[in-house]
Parts: C-alpha cells; structure tokens; sequence
C-alpha cells in the first residue's frame, strides 16, 4: 500500500505529497483540468509502461517545470520507490530505496491495474483497441508478453518488406519461423489469462442485496465471462498442443503468402479479439448499455485485482478514472461496496465526492490546479 505519494513538475503538478494516513481508498475530485487524473497517471508510473495516458515523457513533465518531472513513493513496508525523467534522457530512471533500479523492477513491490474513461468505449471501438487492452492485463502475470506482441509486429512488418519485394522461399521461411513460434507464445498467454480471469469471475459474491432494474444486473461476477476469439486461440483452447498449432500456423502462412491491395490477408494472433458476455442478459458487451457496459468493465477489473492477490499474494493498488461516469447510485453503491471488501487500495477520481457515497475507509481530498486542498 502506498503510505505518502510525491509529485514534482508532473503535469501541472508544481509539487504536491498526499499522505494516504493507512486509508485503503483515496478519493480525488475536483474540476476539470485541476490535476486528479495526473495523480493517477503518477502512481501508474511504477507500474513498468508508460502509465495509464502512454504518454511519452516530454508531455508528463510540466510546461513551466525545470524539464523533467520526478514521482516517489513511500509504502506501508517502509520501501520507497521513486521514477524520475529529465530532457534529454532516453528513458525514465527509477530508484528502489535509493538504489538504481530497472522500471520493471517496481511490480515486485506495487502490483496495480487501471482503467481510464478511454475503455469506456472499449467495446464499441475496433478490435486493436481490445487487444492491446487485454494484452495489457495478460503481460501482468506473463512478463515477456509485452515484448512478445512487440516483437510480433516487427515480425508481421518484416514479412510484409519481404512479400511486397518479391522475396523467395529461403529468405521468407526464417521469417515465417519465427512468426509462428511468437504468435503461438501470444496466444497462449491470452488463453491462459482468460481461463484464469473467467475462473475468478465466475467465483460468487459476497451476498447484498439485488437491485432491480438498475446498470447492476450486468455487474454480478458469476454472470460476466471473458470471450476470445482467434485463429491460434480457437485451436489452443480446443486443446490443440502448442507445437502442433505452430507447426500448423507455419504451414497456412506458407500458403497464404498473397497479397491484396498491396497488403497481407492472413489470420494471426495479429487479428485476435477478445469481449465479454452476459448470460444472465443474453448479451454481449457490444450490445449492453453504456452503463452495462461500465459495469462489465469494472467486474473485469475487480477481478484482475482478485487474481493478483490469489497468485501473488500482494494486495494490489487500482486506479480508477472518473470512476462513477455512466453508473447509476445503485451502480455505483454496488461498485465501491465490493471494493470495500477488497484487500486492495483504490485511488479514484470524480467531478464530485456526493457521487461516491459512503466509501468505506477513505481519504477526499481536492485537486484544484495542479494544487491538493483539504488534504
């Protein structure tokens, strides 16, 4: 858990330190433009990636900073993490009780997962959107899956050089070798996440009262289950050994090495997609309400930080971006209840704290220009 957070020239924050005081749930409201997400974004950055923005650093730090920005956190265990960047660095340079440290080297101390008002629309959006969010909550428990699907794309676009340039069979077969061995290690991992998040959706809630008529009968663990789809998928999660599916892949991309409109027509984990469905609606999430939808959102996210816990054994840190956005009151009395009971910290954020209710165990504070108040 994070005991004290400190931001200096980190968007509009000049220099801010919010002492969480043991509270399990950090609330930040405030206007639009006052810095409440920024605070999120700060925390994200011991998460090992760009942070929930992706935003390249330049744009983290602060207009009218000295050119740079710096991020530190002080944990319940008395660790301290600290990530800073200054113009003209490469990267970001991270320090594990002052001892230099790699980025990555953090999630051995905070485990966290996010979401943004940008997967709000997650499910109406194209089906890249879907897999890098869903390849985003698999790399949490396979850390070589997000060099892996970075290295799948390198790979596509290397066979796309060779095909449009006329290639032979000697220079195009290395290619496609290692094409195959790294979109079946892709798949792989995605069905594996999703029979491990399916598992710990389907496990029952705690027992509260139902709502009817409300964006919560969408919400229930036991009713939403995670859908993937794709040509390595669909084989792997038959049962299909994964040496047989690559030996397989290799093959179909061997005969399938035509090109339309200047561009390659094969099947891959290149295309795969992933959603979710409600059985007790008879609904996928593309056909949900806004609200549903939320919901279904949020249930995915609630139980990835169930399975951190299960796995790992390390309670974890969420982040949660306008937080209440769509969700009706039972929605949301229904949402930060089951955070409640959660061994987990939360830092959300709203326009309004009327909307959060009775959060249990929380801290509001207000962000006003780049400025905490009332903290």
């Amino acid at each position: 858990m994070i005991e004290a957070l400190t931001l200096t020239d980190f968007r509009n924050h000049a220099r801010t330190r919010i002492k969480s005081a043991g509270h399990r749930n950090i609330i930040i409201t405030g206007g639009n433009g006052g810095g409440k997400t920024a605070v999120l974004e700060a925390v994200s950055m011991f998460g090992g990636n760009g942070g929930l923005r992706g935003a390249t650093m330049a744009e983290v730090a602060r207009d009218t900073g000295a050119g740079g920005f710096a991020v530190s956190a002080e944990l319940a265990d008395g660790t301290t993490l600290s990530v800073a960047w200054s113009a003209g660095d490469a990267c970001r340079r991270a320090r594990i009780d002052n001892d230099a440290a790699a980025i990555s080297d953090c999630a051995r101390y905070l485990r966290m997962v996010w979401i943004t008002p940008r997967e709000d629309r997650l499910f109406l959006d194209g089906a890249s959107e879907r897999r890098a969010f869903f390849d985003r909550l698999t790399a949490s428990f396979a850390p070589a899956h997000a060099g892996r699907t970075a290295r799948l794309a390198k790979l596509l676009s290397e066979r796309a050089f060779a095909l449009k340039n006329g290639s032979d069979h000697n220079w195009l077969c290395p290619i496609e070798k290692h094409l195959a061995e790294t979109a079946v290690a892709v798949a792989g991992a995605r069905v594996k996440y999703a029979g491990e998040i399916n598992h710990e959706l389907s496990k029952p809630e705690s027992p509260e009262p139902k709502v009817a008529n409300s964006a919560t009968d969408s919400g229930s663990r036991l009713s939403a289950f995670v859908t993937l789809s794709g040509w390595l998928e669909d084989r792997l999660a038959a049962g299909i050994a994964a040496a047989d599916a690559e030996r397989e892949y290799l093959e179909y991309l061997a005969n399938n090495r035509e090109l339309i409109a200047d561009k390659m027509s094969a099947e891959g984990a290149h295309k795969s997609d992933f959603g979710m469905f409600d059985s007790r609606l008879n609904k996928r999430a593309s056909m949900a309400s806004t609200g549903q939808q939320k919901m279904m959102m949020m249930g995915l996210i609630i139980a990835h930080a169930r399975l951190i816990k299960t796995k790992t054994g390390m309670s974890p840190v969420i982040l949660l971006d306008e937080a209440a956005a769509h969700l009706d009151a039972a929605a949301r009395a229904k949402l930060f209840a089951e955070l409640g009971d959660m061994s987990a910290q939360v830092w959300a954020t709203g326009l309004e704290r009327a909307v959060f209710g009775d959060v249990p165990d929380a801290l509001f504070i207000t962000c006003v220009n780049g400025t905490v108040v009332g903290h």
